[in-house]
């Protein structure tokens, strides 16, 4: 006998034809509840790991990696700065801007929005902006020419479309013969964007920064400088570099200060769900235990002979940690494999069910997508995977312990 012998027993008693069915069956129902516990795992997970991709990319399309600005009012010397920061050599690409919360009026309709002053060129450094309009250019944007470009839910509210006019009302305001009175200046409509994202495409606004400077009596001076850097997960640690080399004068904010609390939710939501689904895999455990209480004292005699011919304690719990252990193994892998391609093919999978029952599982008027991503991680499949088998191997010890005290007289008495 070449094989160790707890190996060697536990491997034929796992593949015996068991003379209680009612044993085979949980058995084989563990197998698959470890088998579909971890394909759901797999391919929930690497789903919301495609949804956080997407909203990521869309955030970031347009949101600066970081945003450098003074805190003690606006930017004068930003051509000096621009030139500094360039110079770095983690900046991919920066350029000035001037921001102000402002309401943008036509007719009756009022709405809040972020107006954001911008140079084109310079811009394209640092955002995708040209990428996301719908119509219209970031081209027309011109100092003078006072055009604003909509989001496309804030241009659908408003009431507007390319060539109408809207009018901006600033919080400055400005001294008049009546009185005190905001400062507002008619714009006119050349181009609406289209991210697919509620803050961006609701409440934000472009234009010229010339134009907006002039409309906050800024002079020369913009609101800050927005920074594209070569590793955005480094953005913090280069920020705090980039803000020491500039003498610590100027406040820098990376992106994951200024979308830390939605980040934050999308992995508490990660998180809340991988423990929701691994429950699955629990249960399945516990039919493992179940399993071999039941095979255990199926065996009581076999047990009883083994160690009446001197096999010890131990090598008798082994024996019934090896049946359980393959009951994991095989459920693991089959699972892994499984919960792989699914993930990999989740969107033809999902058509096919569209097709087949006439329904539609995301609509893009409501979700801006229409198909589901999916990114798998390596490091969520071995994780995923190693947990269920080491929950499976756990599983096997209590059953295994009893196995190890059976005493030989006890249940040979009746035999």
């Amino acid at each position: 006998m070449y094989h160790p012998l707890p190996l060697y027993i536990g491997l034929r008693y796992t593949r015996a034809k068991r003379r209680n069915h009612f044993i085979s069956f949980i058995s084989g129902t563990s197998m698959v509840g470890i088998t579909l516990g971890i394909v759901a795992l797999i391919v929930v997970l690497s789903v919301m790991n495609g949804f956080h991709k997407e909203i990521q990319q869309r955030i970031l399309s347009m949101a600066s990696h970081a945003t450098l600005t003074n805190p003690y009012g606006g930017m004068e010397d930003w051509p000096a700065v621009l030139e500094r920061v360039r110079a770095h050599e983690d900046v991919v690409g920066a350029a000035p801007f001037v921001e102000v919360q402002g309401m943008l009026v036509n007719s009756a309709q009022v709405s809040g929005a972020l107006i954001r002053g911008i140079v084109p060129k310079e811009e394209d450094q640092v955002a995708e902006l040209r990428k996301e309009m719908v119509s219209g250019s970031v081209d027309d944007l011109v100092d003078g020419a006072f055009n604003i470009i909509l989001g496309r839910d804030l241009a659908a509210y408003l009431g507007v479309g390319p060539g109408d006019k809207v009018t901006v009302v600033t919080p400055q305001v400005s001294a008049t013969p009546v009185g005190i009175m905001p400062r507002l200046k008619r714009f006119t409509v050349s181009g609406i964007f289209a991210v697919g994202m509620a803050d961006y495409d609701r409440n934000a606004a472009f234009i010229e920064m010339h134009d907006a400077a002039k409309l906050l009596s800024l002079g020369e001076a913009v609101s800050g400088v927005r920074l594209k850097l070569n590793d955005m997960w480094e953005a913090p640690r280069l920020s705090r570099e980039i803000a020491y080399d500039l003498g610590g004068v100027y406040r820098l904010v990376d992106w994951t200060q200024v979308h830390a609390n939605f980040f934050s939710a999308l992995a508490m939501e990660k998180r809340m769900m991988s423990i929701i689904l691994f429950l699955i895999v629990a249960v399945a455990a516990f039919n493992i235990v179940s399993t071999l209480v039941m095979v255990v004292t199926d065996k009581q005699s076999d047990i009883a002979v083994m160690r009446t011919l001197g096999i010890s304690p131990a090598r008798v719990m082994a024996i019934f940690m090896v049946q359980g252990t393959v009951i994991g193994l095989i459920g693991t892998l089959l699972g892994m494999v499984l919960g792989v391609l699914l993930a990999f093919n989740v969107e033809p999978v999902v058509g096919a069910i569209e097709s087949l029952f006439g329904v539609h599982f995301l609509d893009p008027s409501i979700y801006y997508i229409s198909k589901l991503p999916s990114d798998v991680h390596l490091a969520d499949v071995l994780s995923i995977s190693g947990g269920a088998f080491l929950m499976s191997v756990l599983a096997t010890l209590y059953p295994a312990w009893r196995a190890a005290k059976t005493q030989p007289a006890e249940a040979l008495r009746y035999e």
